[in-house]
């Protein structure tokens, strides 16, 4: 979808104002356009164990069928829609002593779809904000993964560092009023 057609309704230039603001690319193919399909590249690589040095973004896409699901972070694309209990579904399950047939009841949970474009947009930036930038704030740009522990002790250390300089300060201070306080009294007995 080209940035015209995107400032055609005010719904969609919200859409891509929120895609400026995160860096969010839009590298829909002609044919998945032509499909109903929108897919968008995140500034974020995939935080994969073990795979981190052949990382690549992030690619979500939006499809015609109601879908949202990500492209690129596992072994097949995966929804990304709320999911909801399906209707119960019964089957022949044995017959009794008495011959009367005894059913079983069998339900699952399936992908709520979201059919207009806009709504399926709007749910993906929000999702994309949730899950990749909120949950991976602690990622640098270069999709370099920084665990909690390593950025406590950073702050801790960088904390501690400053405590020790305002007390080194501090009594540099002292020595300095010291010094003075000695001088002045050497010049007044003389």
């Amino acid at each position: 979808m080209n940035r015209k057609e995107y400032n055609s309704d005010p719904r969609y230039a919200k859409v891509l104002e929120q895609m400026d603001l995160l860096g969010i690319m839009d590298i829909t193919t002609t044919r998945q356009q032509k499909n109903g399909t929108v897919v968008w590249k995140l500034p974020i690589k995939n935080n994969w164990p073990g795979n981190r040095e052949n990382a690549t973004y992030i690619e979500v896409a939006s499809f015609a069928s109601g879908y949202v699901r990500n492209n690129n972070s596992g072994y097949s694309n995966y929804q990304l829609n709320k999911r909801c209990e399906g209707e119960p579904e019964y089957y022949h399950y044995t017959t009794d002593s008495n011959g009367d047939k005894v059913y079983k009841k069998w339900t699952t949970r399936i992908c709520k779809l979201i059919p207009i474009e806009i709504d399926r947009l709007e749910y993906l930036i929000a999702y994309c904000l949730k899950n990749y930038y909120i949950k991976n704030a602690n990622q640098v740009a270069d999709g370099k993964f920084v665990p909690e522990w390593m950025y406590d002790n950073a702050c801790n250390n960088g904390h501690d560092m400053l405590h020790e300089q305002k007390q080194y300060e501090n009594q540099r201070v002292k020595d300095l009023e010291n010094k003075l306080d000695t001088i002045k009294r050497i010049a007044d007995y003389e």
